[in-house]
């Protein structure tokens, strides 16, 4: 099964940490956490502040960007961590350093209401 329909499959032995798309899943006291998997080779190319695109399209990249590490991060400090992160590989492309905080802190507000609304209809689910 090493080429299999011109796919090269890999197998490690058994472990309580995983690589899954974006994803690193870990098995911590029987529990499942998880954290951003980022491979080495990301550049972190974002667009930068003098492209022609909308301003828009800035906003959106930092509120998307945002809520995906607050719902994928199953710890807050490793979420600010990588937040923190983020708004530094934005600064490295060119973007104002003040003109971040801002959009980041209307990215978080949005995310806590998010991610309350997501938690509040879940928890109203039927269960079977």
């Amino acid at each position: 099964m090493d080429n299999w329909f011109g796919l090269q499959w890999s197998f490690t032995d058994l472990a309580a940490t995983a690589d899954f798309m974006d994803l690193t899943i870990s098995i911590v006291n029987g529990r499942i956490e998880t954290t951003l998997f980022e491979k080495a080779q990301n550049l972190y190319l974002y667009i930068p502040p003098h492209s022609s695109h909308p301003k828009g399209v800035t906003n959106g990249l930092i509120m998307g960007q945002v809520l995906r590490i607050r719902r994928l991060c199953t710890h807050k400090a490793d979420a600010d961590a990588k937040i923190k992160q983020f708004a530094s590989r934005l600064t490295q492309r060119g973007h104002k350093p003040d003109d971040l905080p801002p959009i980041f802190t209307k990215a978080e507000k949005n995310a806590a209401e998010y991610l309350k609304r997501c938690s509040t209809s879940r928890n109203e689910l039927p269960h079977r």
